[in-house]
């Protein structure tokens, strides 16, 4: 099988990056760009960012996940901690999480630490999560090879008769990590394949050294 993808072609115009007009803090840019794509495109879910770990394997695996919370500290998602990309933070800390909005014409790339975050975090965002949810992040055992679907719709029907009208406390296999950022690369499309690139590496634990890339 071939297919030929070479034709596939799009001019990016929609805005650039000045390296003189942008903050000293890159989580400032963030939240200014965040902001800015999800006030002109609502319709599409733009807290959604690639998770980068290195497995036991030695490969590099990406999957998709949901960012839940940005602060000054760093990005905060919630998973399985038994998970493939569980076992991976816990041997290799160090990850990268990318954001693309194609709309936009945009990405960003974050390389980090990632640690879990306190227990009372974590109990507080389940506790706000929809039930249906909260019994599947107990009848998922993420990563674990099951032998259908049936498995798991069986296991949450006897679940929601278990914790009929109970409070469901959040697993200890599930919680939140949080990745603090030592570098920050922020990417706006331009015409001619001449993008806007800016990055951000952290110095020390308030100053970042900013640069214009090529690209």
């Amino acid at each position: 099988m071939e297919n030929d993808l070479s034709e596939y072609r799009k001019s990016y115009d929609k805005g650039e990056l000045n390296l003189e007009e942008v903050p000293q803090k890159p989580l400032e840019l963030f939240q200014k760009w965040f902001f800015e794509v999800d006030k002109h495109f609502p319709e599409f879910e733009n807290n959604a960012m690639t998770i980068s770990t290195v497995g036991k394997d030695g490969f590099p695996k990406n999957r998709v996940v949901l960012l839940k919370k940005f602060t000054d500290e760093g990005f905060v998602f919630y998973t399985n901690y038994n998970s493939e990309k569980g076992k991976a933070i816990a041997k290799h800390p160090e990850v990268c999480l990318s954001f693309f909005w194609p709309a936009a014409e945009r990405q960003v790339i974050i390389k980090g630490k990632a640690e879990k975050v306190a227990k009372g975090l974590s109990d507080g965002y389940f506790e706000s999560r929809p039930k249906g949810s909260q019994l599947g992040a107990i009848v998922s055992q993420q990563s674990a090879v099951i032998p259908n679907r049936a498995v798991l719709e069986d296991e949450l029907k006897a679940l929601e008769t278990a914790y009929e009208g109970k409070t469901i406390q959040r697993p200890n296999h599930w919680g939140g990590y949080i990745v603090k950022p030592v570098e920050i690369e922020f990417w706006q499309g331009r015409p001619n394949r001449l993008h806007d690139r800016v990055r951000y590496k952290l110095q020390d634990v308030a100053s970042w050294d900013i640069h214009r890339l090529s690209p």
